[in-house]
């Protein structure tokens, strides 16, 4: 294969998440959630490793045709945003004003940040809440927890994501990703059993699935705080 052809496969890999956004769509408005999550754990999974085949097959000297970035981003706005809004709204777990509250926050804060040049610190994390509602709600449908506290997470990360907080991204972030990728990826299993199972209050997934998300969402934080080794 040439590194033409092995560049578009990438790009064509990549897009392949806005079929499964549309897939996850369809289910959201059966209320078919276990489907949804389902089909957006596996457009997460493809996120995950697009990245690094991009950088290894230089896309942008040998497909440079198609912004990469930018497909990555339209199809992240719908896997990470505007489909997990529609599930939470529609379900029932914030019902009423605060899910309108909700909904709106999550839509527009997050389009704002994603235009934002400024998302990516120099260690490759992100600079403010990267708009992953996609991690948190399924989380959410997993515990279902009182309402209120639904809409104290959703008000508290989207004002953190235009404050100078750091947050990691598991594969690009190099400190402590010897830690930080294996727990990304035993979110990503936790998360597809909490949706095969439906979502069911005894499973063991759920647990998993709460203190994988604690790490990913305080680690960069961390880091902010513990200063680095010098080499």
């Amino acid at each position: 294969m040439t590194p033409q052809n092995r560049a578009l496969s990438v790009h064509l890999l990549t897009a392949t998440g806005a079929v499964f956004a549309m897939l996850a769509m369809l289910a959201a408005v059966d209320a078919r959630w276990d489907m949804m999550f389902l089909w957006l754990v596996v457009a997460f999974a493809v996120d995950g490793i697009d990245g690094p085949l991009a950088r290894r097959y230089d896309v942008k000297q040998y497909a440079p045709q198609f912004d990469g970035v930018l497909l990555d981003l339209i199809i992240d706005y719908l896997t990470y945003v505007f489909i997990p809004a529609f599930a939470l709204f529609t379900s029932g777990l914030l019902p009423g004003w605060p899910g309108w509250v909700a909904i709106i926050v999550i839509t527009f804060a997050s389009a704002m940040y994603f235009a934002d040049n400024r998302m990516k610190t120099k260690d490759n994390s992100f600079s403010g809440f990267p708009g992953c509602w996609n991690m948190l709600i399924i989380v959410i449908f997993a515990v279902q927890p009182a309402y209120w506290i639904t809409l104290t997470l959703v008000t508290a990360l989207a004002l953190a994501m235009f404050l100078p907080l750091k947050f990691i991204h598991p594969v690009r972030t190099e400190r402590w990703r010897n830690l930080s990728l294996p727990i990304a990826l035993a979110w990503t299993f936790f998360a597809g059993w909490a949706a095969w199972v439906d979502f069911h209050p005894q499973s063991w997934a759920h647990w998993g699935l709460v203190l994988t998300s604690v790490y990913l969402t305080f680690a960069g934080i961390a880091q902010q705080i513990i200063p680095a080794k010098s080499a």
